[in-house]
C-alpha cells in the first residue's frame, strides 16, 4: 500500500512539473516574439472574460483555454458537400459564373479538364475581366515596364477555399465594434477613400466583421476570384545553379561589390564602376527630365502603344481580386517593387486535428529589389517573418515574344504564406504537426489586375507616431494627427486610385474574440482565432535589406530556403 502511494505520489509530482514546465516554456517556443507589458494586460483582461470560473483558472494556470469551444472547424458548411441540405441550387449558379465543372465534399472547386492537362491547370475560363482605368494624368509617374515584365506568377492551391480578394469588397462587408454592447455598426468612413479618418478615434481601430465569419459568408470565400486558366506559351525554366554558391568567405555577401541588396537613399549601393541606367529605370527617369532634344518621341502616358495590340496583355492568369503594387524608390537606381494580395480570409492550419491562427482580412506579399531595371532578389512574405533569395535562385516560367522569364512563386493553402517550391513546409512544431501546404493549383497573373502606386517612404515615416518596422506592435493613433497623407501617390496607369486606406493604422479583421466567445479557444499560448493584420503601410517598406527582419539572411539557393526557417 505503501508502495502504490509512493508511485502515486511521484507520478503526480512528475506531471505537475512536466505542466509546469510546458505551461511556461511552449507558449515561449510557439511565439518567438515575446509578449510586452501592454499585450500581458490585455491577456490578462482575455482570460477574465470567461464568465466560468473553472474555465479561467484552467486557462491561467495550465494553458487550456475554451476548451469546451474545441470542435472541428470546416473550411466550408456542410451545404457545399454533397448528400441531404445540399445548396445545389447555389453551387450550380456560382459554377455557371466561374465555369467550375463540379465540388468536392470539402467545398472546394473541380475544375474540368482539358486534355493531357491536370485538374489544377484547368480554372475556371471566362471572359477578360481585366480591371478598367481611368484616364491618365501627365502629372503621375507609370509603372516601368521591366516591373510588369518580371511580375511574379503566383501557383495558388488548388484545394484553395478562399481565393484573391479586392479591399474594395472587402469593406463593404466590415464595421465598428460596440465595445459596450458588442454590436458591429457601419459608418460612411469605411470606405477606401476615407479609411484614414478611423485614426482620430481613441485606441486601435478593428474593422469587425458584419456577419459570423463561421457562417461562411460568400465574399470571405470569393469564388469569383478563382484565376482564369493560364495558357502555357513556354516551358518552365530554371536559370540558376542551385548546387553551386556564390563563391567567397560570405555567400551573403555579392563577389562583385555592389551592395544593391543593402541600400536605401541615405545610403547608396557601392558600385565599383558608374552604372549605365537601364532605359526606364527610376534614375534614368529623371535624368530624363533634364534633356532637352531627345529623338524618340515620349510615349503617351498611360495610353494605348503606339504597335497597336501587339502587346495586350493574355487574359490567362487574370482574377478579379485585383492585387496591389506599391513602387519604392530607394535612390541610385535602386527600386522595390511589393506586390501585396490581398485575401478577406485566413484560414489557420491544424494540430492533431485542432485548427489555430484564424483571422479576418489576410495580407501577403512578395518584393522585388531591382537595381538600375534588372531584378536581384525576391523577398516572400511568411506568417511573422519570410524568406529572400536571390533572382538566379527562383523557379522561372518562360514568356513569348522574347520577354524574360518570370518567377513562379507558390501560396500556401489556407494562410497564404508565400513559398518558392511546392511542398509541405512544416514550421514552428517539430515531427510536421504544424505545415503549410503549397502545389501547382491555379496560376495567378497579377500584373494583369492591380492598383499601382508610388510610395516615399521618408515622407511616410512622419506620417505615423512611430516608424513601421517588423517589431512594432500596433501604433495606436497620433496625438495631432495629420490633416494630409501625402506619402502615397497613385501611378498614372490609376490615376485616380484611393489611398486613404494605406494610411488606416487599425487592423483590416476582427480584433482577437473573447474567451467568452463560443468560437474560440486557446491552447499553450496559440488561439483558435487571432487579430486582423495591419496594412501594407506597415510592412516596413522603407527598409534597406531585401528581407523584413533582421532573422531573415539572402538566400542563394532553394535548398537553403528548405533548411532555413524565418522564426
Amino acid at each position: 500500500m505503501v508502495y502504490t502511494l509512493r508511485r502515486a505520489t511521484l507520478f503526480v509530482t512528475a506531471l505537475t512539473i512536466f505542466s509546469v514546465l510546458v505551461v511556461t516554456f511552449l507558449p515561449r517556443y510557439l511565439n518567438p516574439t515575446p509578449p510586452d507589458a501592454e499585450e500581458r494586460k490585455r491577456d490578462s483582461q482575455w482570460v477574465n472574460s470567461s464568465p466560468y470560473w473553472f474555465d479561467r483558472q484552467v486557462c491561467r494556470y495550465l494553458g487550456l483555454c475554451g476548451i469546451q469551444h474545441i470542435r472541428w472547424d470546416a473550411p466550408t458548411l456542410p451545404g457545399w458537400g454533397r448528400g441531404p441540405g445540399s445548396d445545389l441550387d447555389m453551387k450550380e449558379e456560382i459554377a455557371k459564373v466561374l465555369g467550375v465543372g463540379d465540388w468536392n465534399e470539402d467545398g472546394a472547386a473541380v475544375f474540368v479538364n482539358k486534355p493531357g492537362t491536370e485538374a489544377w491547370e484547368h480554372a475556371p475560363g471566362h471572359v477578360d475581366l481585366k480591371r478598367k482605368r481611368s484616364e491618365s494624368s501627365d502629372t503621375l509617374q507609370k509603372v516601368p515596364q521591366y516591373v510588369l515584365d518580371y511580375a511574379p506568377l503566383v501557383h495558388l492551391y488548388s484545394g484553395e477555399h478562399f481565393w484573391p480578394s479586392d479591399m474594395a469588397e472587402h469593406v463593404k462587408h466590415m464595421g465598428l465594434l460596440d465595445e459596450e454592447d458588442g454590436s458591429v455598426n457601419r459608418t460612411d468612413e469605411i470606405d477606401l477613400g476615407s479609411l484614414a479618418r478611423l485614426n482620430a478615434k481613441n485606441g486601435t481601430v478593428f474593422l469587425t466583421s458584419m456577419d459570423d465569419v463561421e457562417s461562411r459568408p460568400e465574399w470571405l470565400h470569393n469564388r469569383a476570384g478563382i484565376p482564369v486558366e493560364y495558357q502555357d506559351d513556354g516551358d518552365d525554366e530554371h536559370d540558376g545553379n542551385p548546387d553551386k554558391r556564390i563563391p567567397g568567405n560570405n555567400p551573403t555577401v555579392p563577389t562583385d561589390g555592389n551592395t544593391w541588396w543593402d541600400a536605401d537613399k541615405q545610403h547608396p549601393p557601392n558600385r565599383i564602376v558608374a552604372p549605365r541606367y537601364r532605359k526606364g529605370g527610376p534614375s534614368w527617369r529623371r535624368e530624363k527630365r533634364f534633356m532637352q532634344g531627345d529623338d524618340e518621341p515620349q510615349r503617351p502616358i498611360g495610353g494605348i502603344p503606339s504597335d497597336g495590340d501587339k502587346n495586350k496583355p493574355n487574359p490567362s492568369g487574370y482574377s478579379n481580386g485585383p492585387a496591389v503594387l506599391i513602387l519604392v524608390d530607394k535612390g541610385a537606381g535602386i527600386l522595390d517593387a511589393f506586390w501585396f494580395f490581398f485575401y478577406s480570409y485566413n484560414l489557420g492550419q491544424t494540430v492533431l486535428g485542432i485548427r489555430f491562427g484564424n483571422h479576418v482580412g489576410d495580407w501577403e506579399h512578395c518584393m522585388v529589389r531591382f537595381d538600375n531595371g534588372l531584378p536581384k532578389a525576391m523577398f516572400l512574405s511568411e506568417h511573422a517573418g519570410g524568406k529572400a533569395y536571390a533572382w538566379p535562385a527562383l523557379e522561372k516560367k518562360a514568356q513569348p515574344n522574347g520577354k524574360p522569364p518570370r518567377p513562379v512563386i507558390y501560396s500556401a493553402v489556407g494562410s497564404h504564406a508565400m513559398y518558392a517550391t511546392p511542398g509541405l513546409h512544416p514550421y514552428v512544431l517539430p515531427f510536421q504537426l504544424l505545415k503549410d501546404v503549397t502545389d501547382r493549383g491555379p496560376l495567378w497573373d497579377p500584373a494583369l489586375n492591380h492598383y499601382s502606386y508610388w510610395y516615399d517612404y521618408e515622407a511616410g515615416l512622419n506620417e505615423t507616431e512611430s516608424p513601421s518596422s517588423p517589431q512594432s506592435p500596433y501604433l495606436g493613433n497620433p496625438s495631432d494627427p495629420p490633416k494630409e497623407y501625402n506619402s502615397l501617390v497613385p501611378a498614372a496607369d490609376n490615376p485616380k486610385a484611393p489611398t486613404s486606406w494605406f494610411h488606416f493604422e487599425g487592423a483590416w479583421g476582427d480584433d482577437v474574440y473573447s474567451l467568452a466567445d463560443y468560437r474560440q479557444w486557446r491552447l499553450f499560448g496559440e488561439y483558435h482565432y487571432i487579430v486582423g493584420p495591419l496594412g501594407p503601410k506597415f510592412k516596413y517598406l522603407e527598409r534597406r535589406k531585401v528581407c523584413q527582419t533582421d532573422k531573415c539572411t539572402m538566400l542563394w539557393s532553394i535548398e537553403d530556403g528548405e533548411k532555413s526557417s524565418w522564426y
